[in-house]
């Protein structure tokens, strides 16, 4: 167990500058390292469409769980918990701290939390994933474990089917498995967020991505989409990537494929936004004008004190 505020973590829906400020803090203080909690920065190719770190940022400053998994592998968060748990316990050994940075907020409270993740049913969650109607399944889940059900939107056919394919494969209520990512605990972890004005965020997020299509976003996804190995169900639901491969199919123009990607990104980043606000142990700092050097002080006032 590593001791009481020696490790930090900065959240932030994505586009909020987390990378960058993460980089200029371990460049300021040699003693952080930098582990990405980014569902998929840990596929190698993924590159352009996922602002990974550049070589040279890599080579500067050592960064953990990036490009650790190809893209025709499946990410999980068990998966994730284990290997960060081992990167941890290797900067522990090695006396340095880890400054966990990223916006995919169970993977984030899988290791601050060290939650428990009930198993995986392939079978069952195929037998699930073949039903079109989200409100079925959400009924169905409904009268298996209604209080699962009660914090699930019926909506949100993905994690419906996840809480359907744990009750039905192991036995148990999906609910009965401690009291998972709405409880916050206490926790040896400092947590930071930045937090960017809603407007401001939505600029940042479309300038990004023609950035990124600028950089050649488009030929890294059509490299991915014809390789024979093809992609993970997990990659294929990267942003970006996702709708890109629908321009590449055939069910879209470019243009079109742009604008989609761009509003989704916006709702995940809304999502991102309630999904750690309700966590009442991160610190927030304002980043919406504010200079990276003025946000470097504040994290490091914030993750220095607790050390």
């Amino acid at each position: 167990m590593s001791a009481p505020g020696r490790h930090g973590v900065l959240v932030g829906p994505t586009a909020s500058g987390k990378s960058a400020l993460a980089l200029e803090l371990a460049r300021r203080d040699p003693t952080w390292e930098l582990v990405s909690v980014d569902s998929m920065q840990l596929y190698r190719g993924m590159d352009i469409g996922t602002a990974k770190p550049t070589p040279a940022e890599q080579a500067e400053v050592r960064h953990h769980l990036i490009d650790v998994l190809d893209p025709w592998e499946d990410a999980t968060v068990a998966w994730y918990q284990r290997a960060a748990r081992e990167v941890l316990a290797d900067i522990d050994r090695r006396g340095r701290r880890a400054l966990l940075v990223g916006g995919t907020g169970l993977y984030v409270q899988a290791v601050v939390d060290d939650l428990t993740i009930p198993g995986q049913y392939p079978e069952v969650r195929a037998a699930l994933e073949a039903e079109p109607d989200a409100a079925a399944l959400h009924a169905r889940l409904r009268a298996l474990d209604p209080l699962a059900a009660a914090k699930i939107d019926p909506a949100n056919r993905r994690r419906t089917i996840r809480a359907l394919e744990v009750s039905l494969g192991s036995g148990r209520p999906f609910s009965s498995f401690g009291p998972g990512v709405h409880a916050h605990p206490p926790t040896t972890f400092v947590q930071v967020g930045l937090h960017v004005e809603p407007e401001v965020l939505a600029r940042r997020i479309e300038e990004r991505f023609r950035a990124q299509l600028a950089a050649g976003l488009l030929d890294e996804v059509r490299r991915l989409h014809e390789d024979p190995r093809g992609l993970s169900r997990t990659a294929r639901q990267a942003l970006g990537y996702k709708e890109l491969i629908d321009h590449l199919e055939g069910r879209c123009s470019l243009e079109e494929a742009v604008e989609v990607a761009i509003t989704r990104t916006r709702r995940f980043a809304r999502r991102q936004r309630a999904w750690f606000r309700r966590d009442r142990r991160i610190t927030w700092l304002d980043a919406t004008n504010a200079s990276i050097e003025h946000l470097c002080a504040q994290l490091a006032d914030h993750l220095g004190a607790a050390g």
